[in-house]
Order: C-alpha cells, then sequence, then structure tokens
C-alpha cells in the first residue's frame, strides 16, 4: 500500500479512524471524509502524514449531487484513486413495531445508498484506470438478522448483493472488491443507534464494550484486503453466527430467538 491512495469515508471515529492510522504505517497517502471536520482533522493530525500526503474532506454521502466534486477534488489533490474504503453508517436500536418508516429511509440512505452513490461517482475513473478496489464495511449483521436491528441488517445485507454484483461486473476490468463483516468491536457504533423514532440510543451495549480493540481490526481488513479477499470476518465467538447460519440454520435460529433485544 505503499504510495497508494485510499480513501476512507467514516473516517472520523470507530474502525474509520483505526484504518487511517493503520494505512498510515503502511505508507498509504489518505483522503479522510466524514461530516465533522474538527474530528476529521484530529486523525489527519494523529497519522503523522506530511499535509502533502493526507487531505482532509468534509461531505455528507446522502448529499449525491456533490459527490461528483469531491471525487474531482481528489484527484486534483493527489492524481489517482487506489482505494475507496466506506465505513460511513449508523445502526439501530428499536422492534419492527416501533420503528418508523422514515427511520428505515434513514439507514438504507446513510448504510446503503451512500456507498453505491459514491461508488458510481469513482467507478468511471477506477474503470478508466484500469484499477482500484472497494473495501466496503458490512457487519455480520449483513450475514443474519437479530433482534431491534431489522433495517441495520437491511441495509448491510443489500450491501452484499450490491457489491458481489460489481465484483463480477468489473473484475475483467482490473477492479477488485473485498467486503468486510465486523463483529463486536470496541466502537460509538452504540451510542449514535437510532431508535424506533429517529433519536439517539446514546448506550453503550455491552457487548460492543468489550469488543476487540478498533486498530487489531484495522490491522486484519488491510491484511485481507492486500491478500485480496473478497469476504472478511473480523470478531470474536459472535463471528460463529456466520457459519451456524450456513451449515445449521436452525440452530441459530432458536438461538437469536431467545437471545434478549439490547
Amino acid at each position: 500500500m505503499n504510495q497508494k491512495v485510499a480513501w476512507i469515508t467514516g473516517a472520523s471515529s470507530g474502525i474509520g479512524e483505526a484504518l487511517a492510522l493503520e494505512l498510515a504505517r503502511r505508507g498509504a497517502r489518505l483522503v479522510l471524509s466524514a461530516r465533522r471536520q474538527d474530528e476529521l482533522q484530529r486523525v489527519a493530525d494523529a497519522t503523522n502524514l506530511p499535509p502533502a500526503n493526507v487531505l482532509v474532506l468534509p461531505m455528507d454521502l446522502t448529499d449525491e449531487a456533490s459527490l461528483p466534486t469531491h471525487v474531482q477534488t481528489v484527484l486534483d489533490h493527489f492524481g489517482q484513486i487506489d482505494y475507496v474504503f466506506q465505513n460511513a453508517g449508523i445502526t439501530q436500536r428499536s422492534t419492527v413495531e416501533a420503528t418508523k418508516l422514515d427511520v428505515y429511509r434513514q439507514l438504507m440512505e446513510i448504510n446503503f445508498f451512500g456507498a453505491v452513490a459514491l461508488t458510481k461517482a469513482v467507478l468511471p475513473y477506477l474503470l478508466h484506470q484500469r484499477s482500484g478496489h472497494f473495501v466496503v464495511t458490512s457487519s455480520v449483521a449483513g450475514k443474519i438478522g437479530t433482534k431491534q436491528r431489522s433495517g441495520y441488517c437491511a441495509s448491510k445485507h443489500a450491501l452484499h448483493g450490491f457489491f458481489d454484483a460489481l465484483r463480477a461486473e468489473t473484475f475483467e476490468a482490473g477492479l477488485r472488491v473485498t467486503i468486510v463483516c465486523p463483529g463486536y468491536i470496541r466502537t460509538p457504533i452504540s451510542l449514535h443507534a437510532l431508535d424506533g423514532k429517529g433519536q439517539k440510543h446514546a448506550k453503550m451495549d455491552q457487548n460492543q464494550e468489550v469488543g476487540m480493540d478498533p486498530a487489531k481490526c484495522a490491522h486484519r481488513i488491510c491484511n485481507a484486503v492486500t491478500r485480496q479477499r473478497e469476504e472478511v470476518y473480523v470478531g470474536g465467538n459472535e463471528i460463529m453466527g456466520i457459519y451456524l447460519k450456513r451449515f445449521f440454520p436452525g440452530i441459530l435460529s432458536r438461538i437469536l430467538r431467545s437471545r434478549p433485544g439490547e
């Protein structure tokens, strides 16, 4: 990854921030994107990269019309894009019955349509370049459905369908796609989760609090990307749920039914 250009969305905290630090250690040049410029600048400073090697680019992924301009900004600054790490996202803590339809739309706009829109904005350049790598953060919830996560699970499942199709379409053109399924990683994602009315959950989940260190997660993700893995699972024992779903779905269903909602 030395001197490659890696664009990271959701770079202001959590896995995105950890990826910025890991990629900087591997010699990459970075584009850091999220909504909060002050937090992006904090992460940029923490990378210890020369100012010319890190571009702070605040943006709103739901503002589709602005994305081509942002792509051009990156190209004007670095002249290339090699990796697009898509980490921006928001989760949920509410039952289907209690969740307003607008909350589902918000989850899909940020988690799915935002990733699709940026991909489509970057794709023409990567196809012309005949190289490039999309790294998409899904979740274990992109493989299985759990209580009080219906909209989050749906948005993450959708990412798999879209990016699996993109991989098949663009492989011969030299593009690669890695889908990352993290389990419990020690990030503030549950603090910003939406409840059924679209308000912040504002609580740290116990499993999240004792989850994997984000730095370890980022290290594993980057190793998988350099090996051009198509899909990678990162976490603890919760990863076993993916294999139970594949081979013993009835057992997993009973486990999920018996677990209390968070």
